[in-house]
């Protein structure tokens, strides 16, 4: 903008009238600006992820209740569980890898004892090879029937439950690919309208003839919510244009002045007879 075109500007920037427009127009910038700012905080807090000492091993009571949803607070955390197995619950679950290997689980159907009752399964190990899953499901089924009322304890990290597979056509209508308590209560003796536990635990300590079950701790990873941020520019972009909108109505004020002079000094000339007078 020429030096000539500035000056009327800057005077008419200075009239009371536009000094209380910018103090308006300030005000309304710094509220977007603040809400800008709000945004940017929501989006970092709800980032921020909350530490879970997954790794410290709890007791069980307390971590879950029977009949009712595994919370995400309980996901993946180490528990130590005592219990029953109940024999002749023992079922394969095919299809699992173990660090990019394809197998077979093998889960047992423990009785919670030392919390509130209900019933738990136990994925007691992995194997390569369906035959061996199958063969240390029957020794472990032999030990369970020989002393049935055995109390054990259980460490290992507990999972909510797995939504069930349907089977394909051909497909044994029996075979299990995901541990799906609502799967699985239909398989164990008797369970009819008792207590379960609506998640699962992978044992440490593999029983015999089994390896142990890769199961690391959860990922605790933080997103930002982009939408936040995208509110927060828009508040930006608000609070810019308050500015250029006062910067604009200045301007259209000096345009306006110097149109309305032009057109009077025009009149004038028209009324003294054009150049040079009467």
């Amino acid at each position: 903008m020429p030096a000539d075109s500035r000056r009327p500007m800057l005077r008419m920037m200075m009239r009371p009238r536009w000094i209380a427009a910018l103090l308006l127009a300030l005000g309304i910038a710094a509220a977007f600006a603040a809400l800008g700012q709000w945004q940017i905080e929501r989006a970092v807090e709800q980032a921020v992820v909350e530490e879970r000492p997954t790794e410290q091993v709890r007791p069980f009571a307390g971590i879950a209740e029977p009949d009712a949803p595994t919370e995400q607070t309980a996901t993946g955390q180490l528990v130590e569980v005592a219990g029953a197995y109940v024999p002749g619950d023992t079922v394969l679950v095919e299809g699992r890898l173990n660090d990019g290997v394809l197998g077979t689980w093998v889960v047992a159907h423990l009785e919670v004892g030392d919390g509130e009752p209900g019933g738990l399964p136990i994925a007691l190990g992995w194997a390569a090879d369906h035959a061996d899953a199958e063969g240390a499901l029957d020794a472990f089924e032999a030990s369970v029937a020989r002393s049935p009322d055995a109390v054990v304890t259980v460490e290992g990290r507990f999972l909510p439950s797995e939504a069930p597979m349907v089977p394909e056509d051909d497909a044994d209508p029996q075979r299990m690919q995901t541990v799906a308590v609502a799967q699985l209560i239909n398989v164990w003796a008797d369970y009819d309208d008792r207590p379960v536990y609506f998640g699962y635990v992978t044992a440490a300590e593999p029983v015999e003839g089994l390896d142990a079950i890769s199961s690391p701790p959860p990922e605790q990873e933080g997103e930002l919510n982009w939408l936040n941020v995208f509110y927060a520019v828009e508040w930006v972009v608000f609070a810019a244009f308050a500015i250029y909108l006062w910067y604009r109505l200045v301007r259209d004020a000096v345009e306006r002045e110097r149109e309305e002079a032009e057109l009077a000094a025009a009149e004038a000339s028209v009324a003294g007879g054009g150049p040079g007078g009467a």
